[in-house]
């Protein structure tokens, strides 16, 4: 029942090749429940690319600072 709707649209798209649909339904059930692993990972994996790119970038705008900084005094 969870996956009701997979096996609803992949039957729906196989109709279309004038099959029975049972071997729509099959792959609709199947793909299903590769997108529900695959949305999370690609959220965590999206996530944690954000999390890296804006350390970098404050990390790079600091030390850049830091430079100014000593360039400053050093004159």
């Amino acid at each position: 029942m969870k996956n009701l709707l997979g096996i609803v649209l992949g039957a729906a798209i196989d109709r279309k090749d004038g099959d029975g649909g049972i071997k729509g339904a099959a792959e609709g059930y199947v793909l299903e429940s590769a997108v529900k692993i695959a949305i999370p990972l690609v959220v965590a994996f999206g996530i944690g690319w954000a999390v890296q790119h804006f350390a970098r970038r404050g990390l790079r705008a600091l030390s850049e600072e830091l430079e100014r900084q000593k360039a400053a005094a050093g004159s």
